[in-house]
């Protein structure tokens, strides 16, 4: 894993560009804390910073091959899982390797095949390949959009990079949000709309996305969506192909040559992650697999049981370390650390997010780092196969709205009457092309119909601002999170899974629980979905309270004139009046009042400037 960033113009000189050139690989160093590495030609420059995981000593960026009098170089951030079936097939065409990189093998793919290159892949990945016979720089995501990619065009040249900060080290890139920004930022943040990039022009590599610039025209191309298709498996061959397709997923993902370790929550799907790479170790001779947990001071004393969150994880991590024997560490969070961190959250980000639920991922992977390069973690499964309550809940399915925020009356009740009038039509707009672009069968049944549209807007939408999350907070740790559940091949398997196979036996995910009934516990299996924990002290929600109101008091802040001072105060003396979350379930009045104050630091952070 890595940062990626690149300039391609060709009136510019860049060797008078030095200082601009240093400062956005400087901005990318949390990235790649271990090597870097810039390419400068007549038409472009390259910039690499790298976290070295697979062949330390040789797999060095930018990298440059030459075959058949084609010149191509590539800066490249990601893991391919079948790199060596990959290169199996290069070297039947003739090619050399001189590294065991996987680096080495996306750019012999492309010289290869072209911009179909993509389709050969199979992993997390986004990367840029200047191509000096065609004159043009090539730029590819994954298909699921793990890994990051935003581009700033203009007039006469483009920019990328892995982060929105580094783009923001050129001086042609400006701190402006206009209208559409502020849509982004005060009715649908943390989330994004997918390829926006929040300030003005700067945009992001849509998942499965490619794009070419030859210094005149970027042209895009979507590679991959997801495909309605017939599903022909019984449920009983259905169980089957699902455990296989996670096995052989999780699998692919444990080969590093640097430490590695698991995320447990004692989820369903941290567990099977956990179980099957401990399963792998013994099998391959490695010992015990190491494991990690988070929580939260004084959470024993002020836990509540909820309708999102009925059980707490530390009894569950305990029963599934010692089932499949693990070396398990909890990690503590400190709710003063936890508030502090929220504006590092912002740095991490390079916009506000998930609150504490992204700053206490950002802790939990520093502590982590401190052992380990090399992580899983059990992300998107609720996605992909039916996990969250909102797919269960008839009252709340058939809803014409995005279901993890059903209503704008909160964030309304916050901004001063009038704000972004036609902000609720845009917000309105997104859902309903994310439904439309849909694809279904003729032949399927009202609820699977309506279950295509739930996992397009889970996959497009809610699962991309948590693959935001957990790049961010880990990449500024120089940690790489790697997320088995994201194999395109689990993804589309699950988008064809008829609902009544999906949900087996009435159950969120029921099909995975079948798939790994008798392999895990059955208190695991049978445990209900439990979200990512988060603090429950009531010394957290004061702290973001005295700092929220003390930003209400300041003339000077960029907030102010844009909220509404009494509907902020109501959900500081009354914050369980809210009947609904801000974004899903972890974000209620707490995580409103820290987004506010993530709100303040990024508007002074950036100096931005909201334009008309």
């Amino acid at each position: 894993m890595c940062g990626i960033a690149g300039w391609f113009d060709r009136s510019v000189n860049f060797m008078k560009q030095k200082k601009t050139i240093k400062r956005m690989s400087q901005s990318l160093s949390n990235r790649g804390p271990d090597d870097s590495g810039i390419y400068v030609d007549d038409d472009v420059c390259l910039i690499h910073r790298r976290l070295a995981v697979i062949d330390v000593e040789n797999g060095r960026q930018p990298m440059t091959r030459v075959r058949k009098n084609n010149t191509c170089t590539i800066v490249y951030n990601g893991e391919i899982y079948n790199t060596a079936e990959v290169r199996e097939e290069l070297i039947s065409f003739g090619f050399e390797f001189s590294t065991k990189s996987d680096t080495e093998v996306v750019l012999a793919s492309y010289m290869l095949w072209g911009e179909e290159c993509v389709h050969r892949l199979n992993g997390i990945f986004a990367f840029a390949i200047m191509d000096k016979s065609r004159g043009q720089l090539f730029l590819a995501r994954d298909r699921i959009g793990v890994k990051p990619l935003f581009f700033y065009p203009y007039d006469k040249g483009l920019l990328f990079a892995s982060e929105i900060d580094c783009l923001m080290q050129n001086p042609l890139v400006k701190p402006v949000v206009d209208e559409q920004g502020l849509y982004e930022l005060f009715l649908i943040g943390p989330g994004r709309s997918p390829g926006q990039g929040v300030f003005k022009g700067i945009e992001e590599l849509l998942p499965g996305e490619c794009a070419s610039f030859n210094g005149k025209q970027l042209m895009r191309k979507r590679y991959f969506t997801l495909k309605a298709k017939e599903h022909t498996s019984d449920p009983e061959h259905s169980i089957e192909e699902v455990r296989e397709l996670l096995t052989d997923s999780i699998e692919r993902q444990l080969v590093s040559d640097v430490p590695l370790c698991c995320f447990l929550s004692g989820g369903l799907d941290s567990s099977i992650i956990s179980y099957t790479a401990s399963k792998y170790y013994k099998q391959h001779g490695l010992g015990s697999v190491n494991t990690y947990s988070i929580d939260y001071r004084n959470n024993d004393k002020y836990f509540r049981k909820s309708r999102f969150q009925p059980t707490p994880d530390s009894e569950f991590i305990g029963i599934m370390s010692s089932a499949i024997n693990s070396e398990h560490h909890e990690y503590i969070a400190d709710n003063h650390d936890l508030f502090h961190a929220l504006k590092l959250a912002v740095d991490a980000r390079d916009l506000p997010g998930m609150t504490d639920v992204d700053a206490s991922l950002l802790m939990f992977c520093g502590k982590i780092k401190e052992d380990f390069t090399v992580a899983l973690s059990g992300e998107c499964a609720d996605e992909l196969f039916g996990g969250y309550p909102w797919y269960h809940d008839s009252n709340i399915l058939f809803d014409d709205n995005f279901p993890w925020s059903r209503s704008l009356d909160i964030r309304r009740s916050i901004l001063i009457k009038g704000y972004l009038p036609r902000g609720d039509e845009y917000v309105k707009q997104r859902y309903l092309d994310t439904c439309t672009h849909t694809e279904k069968l003729p032949t399927d049944s009202r609820i699977d119909r309506r279950m295509r549209e739930m996992f397009s807007l889970n996959f497009y939408w809610f699962m991309q601002t948590l693959l935001d999350r957990k790049d961010r907070m880990s990449m500024y740790n120089g940690l790489e999170v790697r997320v088995p559940f994201c194999d395109y091949r689990i993804a589309e398997y699950a988008f064809n899974l008829p609902w009544n196979i999906k949900a087996m036996n009435g159950r969120e995910k029921g099909i995975v629980r079948e798939a790994y009934r008798g392999l895990l516990p059955d208190s695991i299996i049978d445990r209900k979905k439990s979200p990512y924990p988060k603090t429950h002290d009531p010394l957290y929600f004061q702290l973001c309270a005295s700092a929220v109101t003390e930003i209400l008091k300041d003339k000077t802040s960029p907030l102010y004139g844009i909220l509404d001072v009494n509907g902020v105060n109501a959900i500081i003396q009354d914050p369980e009046k809210i009947s609904s979350p801000w974004y899903g379930q972890l974000m209620r009045a707490p995580q409103i009042l820290a987004y506010i104050i993530q709100l303040d630091y990024w508007f002074r952070k950036y100096n931005v400037e909201i334009c008309d």
